[in-house]
């Protein structure tokens, strides 16, 4: 029987697992209900006393069960916060912990699938976890390495997420061309210049046709917190001043509530009486209210999730209606394309700037660019999008499986390192 072997894409948002071996082309396995993908998302149920991932997290929390949801746990990797601890009912759990139990998870349901263990495994990474500090970026891959070697993997690799993107890209490629890899995930967007045929595409080593790698700490969950900042928190109080006109409000509160892996600091006692402090020197103290009565419902996964619904609406329509209600809290707003782009535009600009830096690095001028492979769910938010086609205005997008598509490029790069 021929040996499997497997890339695993553990995404900020949304995670795959993919198996290659023998004739067998690159496959992702089912994670979640018979689908590939499956939120990176933990629940911890204290009425059932158990743990929930994926969809069915979310699910559990969202139906109004007692417990604590965890989402973008991929955001702590190079960060204070890896070693730092969170309240699971009467439990200290360390986020190191919590991230390793959702990769074991990923590995049970992988093996359960194939029906064997998996031994060998190609990790994505982003070409950056951590912008502008070497040694906290390579921090964070051997924390990862720590927590996937911990779930039982024995040979454990890394490759960069865009470049799996174009070593899965490139099994369509009929001729020589010059690629440009944007991968815009939950997390990060990274960017490859790489040389594409079928004749490169049999090599084991692909250094040389690999011009450049640049990337920016930049993506959907950025988006979610910049639209929440923007059109969303005001409706509580951000922005507004205190009664006497001499200062704003605190900006932290509000920073941490639309920051999907930073909501759970919330939470405590100290935040609620600071919170109770601020309403009482509020202009506007019937909006912060409103913040006081969320955070006290621990209602702030659930609001960050219907930010999330309103940016992917405006990827289909130029408007959508923001509605969000639960005890004491009633937050309405329409939302235009436009001013999803507006409040985009310097994460727009900082994408932009990437790319550049790695056109710069290849040697590359856009001109020269025949393909433009987008991978990563936030390619389809207009901004991203129309930024990226503007770029490059002569080169042929391809939209790949946005979700997909580095998970089995990935597999393709096990099957060279591990044959």
């Amino acid at each position: 029987m021929a040996r499997t072997h497997c890339g695993m894409d553990f995404g900020t948002s949304n995670s795959t697992l993919a198996a290659a071996g023998g004739n067998l082309p690159p496959r992702l396995l089912p994670l979640e209900d018979g689908k590939p993908t499956i939120p990176s998302a933990i629940f911890f149920s204290f009425e059932e006393d158990r743990t929930f991932f994926g969809r069915q997290a979310v699910s559990e929390y969202v139906t109004g069960a007692d417990g604590r949801l965890m989402r973008s746990i991929k955001s702590v990797l190079g960060t204070s916060l890896f070693n730092d601890t969170t309240r699971v009912k009467r439990e200290a759990l360390k986020f190191s912990e919590i991230l390793g139990r959702f990769i074991a998870e990923l590995k049970r349901r992988s093996e359960a699938s194939l029906g064997h263990e998996i031994e060998d495994i190609v990790c994505g990474r982003p070409v950056r976890f951590v912008d502008d500090d070497d040694k906290a970026d390579a921090e964070a891959q051997r924390q990862l390495e720590g927590a996937v070697q911990a779930q039982g993997f024995r040979h454990i690799e890394f490759q960069f997420e865009p470049i799996a993107a174009a070593l899965d890209y490139e099994q369509q490629v009929k001729g020589e061309e010059l690629g440009l890899v944007a991968d815009i995930g939950g997390g990060t967007s990274d960017f490859t210049v790489i040389r594409l045929s079928p004749e490169r595409a049999r090599r084991a080593d692909r250094k040389s046709d690999i011009l450049a790698t640049a990337g920016v700490h930049i993506g959907g969950t950025d988006f979610d917190r910049l639209l929440s900042l923007k059109k969303v928190m005001p409706l509580m109080g951000y922005g507004t001043e205190t009664a006497d006109g001499k200062r704003p409000l605190p900006s932290a509160p509000y920073y941490d509530l639309a920051t999907w892996h930073r909501i759970n600091r919330l939470y405590n006692q100290k935040t609620l009486l600071e919170l109770h402090s601020t309403c009482q020197e509020a202009r506007f103290p019937n909006l912060v209210a409103m913040l006081i009565a969320l955070v006290e419902d621990r209602q702030g996964h659930r609001l960050a999730g219907r930010v999330e619904e309103a940016k992917i609406a405006l990827s289909e329509a130029p408007q959508t209606a923001f509605r969000f209600m639960t005890r004491d809290v009633k937050l309405e707003a329409p939302i235009s394309v436009e001013e999803l782009d507006a409040a985009l535009d310097n994460a727009t600009a900082s994408i932009a700037a990437a790319i550049g830096r790695t056109l710069t690095a290849g040697g590359v001028p856009g001109s020269r660019i025949d393909t433009l492979i987008l991978t990563g769910g936030s390619t389809r938010v207009p901004a991203v999008g129309n930024m990226l086609r503007a770029l490059f205005p002569a080169a042929r997008a391809v939209e790949t499986d946005a979700f997909g598509s580095v998970g089995l490029g990935l597999a393709l790069d096990a099957v060279r390192r591990f044959s």
